[in-house]
């Protein structure tokens, strides 16, 4: 999770000329915050509303929690026929097979049957080897086709599942932070639970300072803290949605090859220009391990990252490393 600290600089600030609206909302299943700065109040609460729009636009098109949403349309027809999406859907889709090339298959959007097999969003459960087997071939890549000039997307088998939860949060944030600049915003912060996207400065001119949560304290206690500014930031961690049993947590981030929760890490935080990057990365690292993930992060032109591994030691990035301030 990533923390929004130090915002309360920006309010009573007595000759800042711009002004600051924060609103929060229910949406994709979260409480979402939009935070606006503008020349004047009027044009901050038009962007702020305007972006709290386009996210409800982007969960009516991709949210598998709504039946006629694009994506659960393309669900429902898999082993049976090809399905229309738009662009919106045609682009996230690309984009998570390229997190996937570029994770090395860790990132994986089809993994949704072994998840719900697993059940750790609920009560929780552990399948058996013999359960995993039987969802394992509706969790192939290969089996999810595009068809970019149609306009389609296919699933070959029937019970198979896709789900841009990993990624469709951060392909929202960099939509939204593009609507508001259009109404008059000249800075923000687009906040989809752990999804963030800033772009711009506070009124007073300071950066926006973020808090990366700690994966092993009580919820608000911060590893460390970094300012951003036209950049995402996006963390993914075995703490979000786990179960404990006979002292194993076992969470909610698998493993495509082993359909068993990734053990390498405790949490990958991802910090790059777009929030579609940035959300795609985090879980794909987090199953790759720390030092195949590090040097990831290290071969990709514009991010950077932190990653905890199994044991609690912090990995920064080279490019991070003068930024990010660690806690005691």
């Amino acid at each position: 999770m990533v923390i929004l600290v130090g915002m309360t600089v920006a309010f009573g600030v007595g000759h800042a000329k711009e002004v600051l609206i924060k609103r929060s909302q229910y949406l994709m299943g979260t409480l979402v915050f939009v935070t606006g700065v503008a020349p004047d109040e009027q044009t901050a609460k038009s962007a702020v509303a305007e972006g709290l729009k386009e996210i409800q636009r982007i969960e009516q098109l991709m949210s598998t929690w709504k039946s006629t949403s694009e994506l659960s349309q393309v669900n429902a027809a898999a082993g049976q026929r090809p399905v229309q999406v738009g662009a919106e859907n045609m682009a996230v889709l690309n984009a998570s097979l390229r997190m996937a090339e570029f994770t090395e298959g860790g990132f994986n959007i089809a993994v949704g049957p072994a998840v719900t097999a697993w059940n750790v969003s609920q009560e929780g459960r552990i399948p058996t080897h013999q359960e995993l087997d039987m969802v394992r071939p509706l969790t192939s890549l290969a089996k999810v086709v595009l068809d970019e000039e149609a306009g389609t997307v296919f699933l070959k088998d029937k019970g198979m599942q896709i789900d841009v939860g990993g990624i469709g949060k951060g392909y929202t944030a960099d939509l939204v932070v593009e609507v508001m600049k259009k109404v008059g915003a000249t800075a923000g912060v687009v906040a989809l639970s752990g999804d963030i996207k800033t772009f711009g400065r506070l009124p007073d001119q300071e950066r926006f300072i973020f808090g990366i949560q700690h994966p092993r304290k009580d919820q608000g206690e911060i590893l460390g803290r970094i300012e951003l500014e036209n950049e995402a930031v996006s963390t993914a961690g075995d703490y979000q949605r786990f179960i404990m049993k006979d002292g194993i947590r076992y969470h909610h981030i698998l493993d495509p090859t082993t359909l068993q929760p990734a053990r390498g890490c405790q949490s990958v935080t991802i910090i790059a220009k777009e929030g579609v990057m940035a959300d795609g990365l985090d879980t794909g690292i987090f199953v790759m391990g720390p030092e195949k993930g590090m040097a990831l992060i290290e071969s990709l032109p514009g991010v950077e990252g932190v990653i905890v591994n199994a044991q609690g030691k912090v990995k920064v990035s080279s490019g991070l490393q003068s930024r990010l301030r660690l806690e005691p």
